[in-house]
């Protein structure tokens, strides 16, 4: 190897890590719509948690928790889409964010039937993400 490829091979080793620093700096400085990824990933998370009970719940014979079980199972869909449209910034987050504030409100209404807090907490989540999406929404 002559001295001219070991500079060229150093050169751009340089560029290669100043271009990987300058991703992670983008992704670690701020999230796009940090509020509305948190709240839909809220949604997720506490969703989960209110769907497995109703399962559970479903598994002992107690079918009042049919349609809990189905409106937090199409906003788990959603919620996670919003998640990951909001945090990419993708052009078509208001007009997805209507969606998603249409199956919250759904899913909060369904929940708030049911005395669990597996529910209850859903319900709290899914009224935190319709007042985020309000603010995108188009």
């Amino acid at each position: 190897m002559n001295r001219r490829q070991v500079l060229s091979g150093v050169g751009f080793l340089a560029v290669a890590a100043g271009t990987a620093e300058q991703g992670r700096s983008q992704t670690s400085a701020g999230v796009p719509n940090k509020a509305v990824v948190a709240a839909s990933s809220d949604c997720v998370n506490k969703g989960e948690a209110c769907l497995a009970h109703c399962l559970e719940l479903l598994g002992t014979g107690d079918k009042s928790m049919a349609a809990c079980s189905k409106t937090v199972n199409e906003m788990l869909a959603v919620c996670a889409a919003m998640r990951s449209l909001a945090a990419q910034g993708a052009p078509s987050l208001g007009k997805f964010a209507a969606v998603c504030l249409d199956v919250c409100k759904r899913c909060e209404t369904e929940c708030r039937k049911h005395v669990h807090s597996q529910c209850k907490d859903c319900a709290t989540a899914c009224a935190a993400c319709q007042v985020e999406c309000k603010k995108i929404a188009a």
